[in-house]
């Protein structure tokens, strides 16, 4: 059987998926957005793009509970803060504009709401009952995914919101909902870890024992790859938001507000008074 990491496979829903998100990008006015800004929107893609094609995804589908717990990491943690910091307001808004939009958005973007949507479906996902049928039915594996990505955006959202009209939490808050944010995962990431048998039949019937990893090996690694990198990932945003609040306490402007500079929003611009009439000569 050909290893996995010897050939690369595109799949045209990702590709075309990904080139219509661009597109809509570009046709909303992203090119307005400062260059880092659009730095962080496409390597978001690009992140997309390798994440769910090529070897990491050969190896999660077929071989690897690790590699999966690897692409779940990338698609819930890397992904959704590089596309909120490089989204501007003005490409987000029109898909708030329908009212029934904005007002669940209002709902699920406020940090209870979001980090128990986001604990709730990373535990139920990885309960071997939900967990087996995504792996061997592929349209629910791709619903799976979905899930996982969209919950995320919503996990972030208290965070890096790009639109003042859904502000992010204050800095405080913040750190605290990260914090809580880590636990959920750690405990499951925990619980597979420690597991002495394997808990998802499907690797345990891999076809290639890739690297030569037992079952039970490919699982703990995952399980430590959800435990361990997954919560310091927690605590190094927490440590950003930190030294962007002091920075904020010493610049003496510590109120607990997050800036209005933080956002990505298009400066405005005041049209000049008209000048007043000269008198004839």
């Amino acid at each position: 059987m050909t290893p996995p990491w010897d050939h690369w496979d595109i799949h045209p829903s990702v590709a075309i998926g990904l080139a219509c998100f661009g597109g809509l990008y570009l046709f909303w006015g992203g090119t307005r957005a400062s260059v880092s800004r659009q730095i962080s929107f496409w390597a978001s893609v690009l992140v997309m793009f390798f994440s769910l094609d090529g070897p990491l995804h050969d190896l999660s589908d077929t071989y690897l509970f690790s590699a999966h717990m690897l692409q779940h990491l990338i698609l819930t943690l890397v992904f959704p803060p590089l596309l909120l910091y490089g989204t501007p307001a003005w490409v987000v808004r029109p898909l708030l504009r329908p009212r029934w939009v904005m007002a669940l958005a209002r709902v699920i973007t406020r940090p209870l709401a979001a980090g128990i949507i986001f604990s709730a479906v990373i535990t139920f996902w990885h309960f071997p009952q939900f967990y087996e049928p995504a792996m061997r039915h592929h349209n629910l594996h791709i619903v799976q995914h979905l899930v996982f990505i969209a919950t995320s955006v919503v996990m972030w959202w208290p965070v890096l919101s790009p639109v003042p009209e859904l502000p992010r939490a204050s800095y405080p808050v913040q750190m605290i909902y990260l914090f809580l944010l880590g636990l959920p995962m750690s405990l499951v990431g925990a619980l597979i870890t420690l597991a002495q048998s394997p808990v998802y039949p499907f690797y345990a019937e891999a076809p290639l024992r890739v690297w030569g990893l037992s079952p039970v090996a490919d699982q703990q690694y995952g399980g430590l790859l959800m435990w361990v990198p997954g919560t310091l990932w927690f605590w190094g945003a927490m440590t950003v938001i930190w030294f962007r609040w002091a920075a904020r306490d010493e610049t003496g402007d510590a109120d607990r507000a997050v800036p209005q500079d933080a956002y990505a929003t298009m400066p405005r611009i005041t049209p000049r008074p008209p000048s007043p009439p000269t008198d004839a000569a």
